[in-house]
C-alpha cells in the first residue's frame, strides 16, 4: 500500500493471475511455505500478502475474499502468529520460523531478564506484567491493557509505540480482533485488537527452542532464507524490513 499524490494505492494482481491468493486457506498455506510475510507492500518487491491478492477486495467485508479480514481469521486460529513484526508494520510468521525470530529479536533474553539487565524501559514492564504465567487473562483487549498498564491521561505515554516495540522483540502478538461487550453482554463498536504473549500461543519451550543458538546465526538463517525465496532482495532491503 502506497501513497501517490495524496491518494492511497493498493498493489496486487488480477484474480486469474497464477500468483493470486484467493482464499484465507491459500494465504495460510503460502505463509507456511515462505515462512514469514508482511501484510503490506514494502522495500522487497513481491514480499507481501498485498501484492498477491486482488486490490479491489481489500476492506470489502467479505471474509471469503477480503485479505484484511483474513488477518483476523489467521490470528485467531493460533497456527501462525500475527503482529507488527516487520519494521514495526504488520505481518505473519509461521510456527516453524517463530523460534528463529524469537531468538534473534530477543537476543536470547526472556523479558524479565531483559528488564533486569536494564535493556527494557519501565513502560514495557508495565505492559508485560499483565502477561505473566500466573495471570488468568492471557488474551487482553488493547483498551483494557492500556488501562491496566497505567497508560493514558496522567499516566504513561506512548502505548502504541511500546506495543509495537514489544511485538518487534517477539514478546507480544495480536491473537484476535473482536468487538467489546457491554454490561448487558452485547457486542458494540469496531473490532478491537486483542493482545497476548507469544508464549501463550505456542508455549514457552517451543518459543525458546532456539535460545541455544547464537542470535547472529538465527539472523543469518533468516537472511539466507529470504535470498532463496526472493533472490532479487538486496541486503539493504532485507535489513530494512526484517532487522
Amino acid at each position: 500500500m502506497g501513497n501517490e499524490a495524496g491518494q492511497w494505492i493498493m498493489y496486487g494482481v488480477d484474480w486469474d493471475d497464477p500468483e493470486c491468493i484467493h482464499t484465507v486457506e491459500e494465504a495460510a498455506i503460502y505463509i507456511n511455505e515462505v515462512g514469514f510475510l508482511p501484510l503490506f507492500k514494502n522495500e522487497i518487491p513481491g514480499f507481501s500478502l498485498e501484492e498477491r491478492t486482488v486490490p479491489e477486495y481489500w476492506w470489502c467485508d467479505d471474509p471469503e475474499r477480503d485479505p484484511w479480514m483474513w488477518r483476523t481469521i489467521i490470528a485467531r486460529k493460533h497456527d501462525i502468529v500475527y503482529g507488527k513484526f516487520f519494521d514495526k508494520k504488520a505481518g505473519f510468521i509461521s510456527r516453524q520460523w517463530l523460534p528463529v525470530f524469537a531468538n534473534y529479536r530477543r537476543d536470547g533474553y526472556d523479558f524479565d531478564a531483559l528488564y533486569e539487565d536494564g535493556k527494557a524501559p519501565n513502560k514495557h514492564k508495565k505492559i508485560m506484567d499483565n502477561f505473566m504465567e500466573d495471570k488468568e487473562d492471557a488474551e487482553i483487549f488493547s483498551s483494557v491493557l492500556k488501562k491496566q498498564a497505567g497508560f493514558g491521561k496522567d499516566g504513561e505515554k506512548g502505548f502504541d509505540g511500546a506495543i509495537a516495540s514489544l511485538m518487534m522483540q517477539m514478546y507480544l502478538c495480536n491473537c484476535d480482533f473482536k468487538k467489546r461487550v457491554n454490561k448487558r453482554g452485547m457486542a458494540y463498536g469496531w473490532d478491537v485488537a486483542v493482545y497476548s504473549s507469544i508464549e501463550h500461543i505456542f508455549g514457552y519451550d517451543y518459543v525458546t527452542s532456539c535460545y541455544r543458538e547464537d542470535p547472529q546465526e538465527s539472523w543469518n538463517r533468516i537472511v539466507n532464507h529470504i535470498h532463496e525465496i526472493y533472490p532479487i532482495a538486496t541486503d539493504q532491503q532485507i535489513r530494512k524490513v526484517l532487522k
